[in-house]
C-alpha cells in the first residue's frame, strides 16, 4: 500500500513538471507572429496557417485549419484586412467562442502599430490596397516591439498564473532586440541613399527605416502579377539606373525580376519575407538581421552617389 501511495504521488508530482505544450493552443495566420508568441510561451502548442512560401493574402481554410482554430486559446493575427479573403470564414467555420471579433481570443498585431500608406479612399481600380495601411509590419523595428509588448500582455492575461513568466520573457526578447536593432542601425549607415527595385511591399518597412528607396514596383498594382508591358515601361524608367539591386520575396515568382535582370545585369535578391525553418531565419531578428546583410553584400555605393 505505502508503494502504490509513493507511486501515485511521484506520477502526480510528474504531471505537475510536465511541460504546458498541449495547455494552451496558439493559431497564427502568419509564421512572425508563431516565432514571437513562441518567444514568450515556448511551451504551448503551435500552428501557422501560412509559410514563408505563400501569399498570406490567399490561403485556403483547409479541415485541418478549421479544427486548430476550434482547439485555440488565441488567434494571432497581422490584420489589417491581410487576410480579409480567408479569415473570416475560418472562424466562423471553427465556431470557437474564444477567437470571436472583439473577444480577447482574437489579436491582431496591426491594431497596435502605427501604419505606413494609409487610405481614405479605396476601390478595386488601385488593386490590392488595404486602406487600414501596409500590413506587413512585422518587418519594422520600430513597430514592432509595441507589437510584443501588447501580445506578451494579451497572453498574461489569457493566462494569468504565468503572467510573471510571460512579462520575464518580454523582457529578455525587448533587451536582445534592442541589440540587434542598434546593429542594424550601424548597417543602416552604408545603405543610406541607395534604392532597389522591389515587387509589392513586403520590404518596405525596413527599408523605409534603414533608409533605401523603393523607386521601382514589378508589379503594375499593388496586387497584380507583374506583365510584359509593365516590365517593358520599367526598362525605360529614369529610376531604373539607380537601383542597386532587385528584391523580391521568397514565395514571389522570380521570372520577372530575372526577366529584367538579364536586360540590366542588376543582382536578384529573393529574401523570405517572414521567419522560416532555417536556423538563421527563424527569428525575427534573425530575419531582418539576414535581410540587411545581404542588402549589405549587394548594395555597393560609388562616387557622387551613382550606382
Amino acid at each position: 500500500m505505502r508503494d502504490s501511495r509513493s507511486f501515485i504521488l511521484v506520477f502526480l508530482l510528474g504531471l505537475v513538471s510536465l511541460p504546458a505544450r498541449a495547455d494552451f493552443h496558439v493559431f497564427a495566420c502568419e509564421p512572425e507572429w508563431t516565432a514571437l508568441a513562441r518567444a514568450f510561451m515556448p511551451d504551448a502548442h503551435f500552428t501557422t496557417a501560412t509559410s514563408y512560401l505563400q501569399d498570406p493574402h490567399y490561403i485556403e481554410a483547409r479541415p485541418s485549419l478549421i479544427a486548430a482554430m476550434g482547439q485555440a486559446d488565441i488567434a494571432v493575427c497581422t490584420g489589417a484586412s491581410l487576410e480579409a479573403g480567408w479569415l473570416p470564414m475560418l472562424i466562423q467555420r471553427a465556431g470557437n467562442p474564444k477567437v470571436q471579433p472583439g473577444r480577447p481570443g482574437l489579436f491582431f498585431a496591426a491594431d497596435h502599430a502605427q501604419l505606413h500608406a494609409p487610405h481614405d479612399h479605396v476601390d478595386r481600380s488601385m488593386g490590392d490596397v488595404h486602406p487600414e495601411g501596409n500590413p506587413h509590419v512585422h518587418l519594422s523595428p520600430v513597430e514592432l516591439p509595441k507589437i510584443a509588448e501588447a501580445l506578451a500582455k494579451r497572453l498574461g492575461e489569457l493566462r494569468p498564473e504565468r503572467s510573471a513568466d510571460i512579462f520575464s520573457r518580454y523582457i529578455k526578447w525587448r533587451v536582445d532586440w534592442n541589440q540587434h536593432r542598434a546593429k542594424w542601425r550601424e548597417s543602416a549607415e552604408a545603405l543610406q541613399g541607395q534604392s532597389v527595385v522591389i515587387q509589392h511591399t513586403s520590404f518596405n518597412y525596413l527599408l523605409r527605416w534603414l533608409g533605401v528607396a523603393t523607386t521601382l514596383d514589378l508589379e503594375p498594382k499593388p496586387g497584380l502579377p507583374p506583365s510584359a508591358s509593365h516590365l517593358s515601361q520599367l526598362l525605360t524608367d529614369p529610376q531604373l539606373p539607380k537601383a542597386a539591386a532587385i528584391l523580391i520575396a521568397s514565395h514571389q515568382a522570380r521570372k520577372p525580376a530575372e526577366w529584367l535582370t538579364q536586360r540590366t545585369g542588376k543582382p536578384v535578391l529573393v529574401l523570405p519575407g517572414t521567419v522560416t525553418n532555417d536556423g538563421h531565419t527563424d527569428t525575427l531578428t534573425g530575419l531582418i538581421s539576414t535581410i540587411v546583410s545581404s542588402l549589405e553584400a549587394s548594395v555597393t555605393k560609388v562616387p557622387n552617389g551613382g550606382l
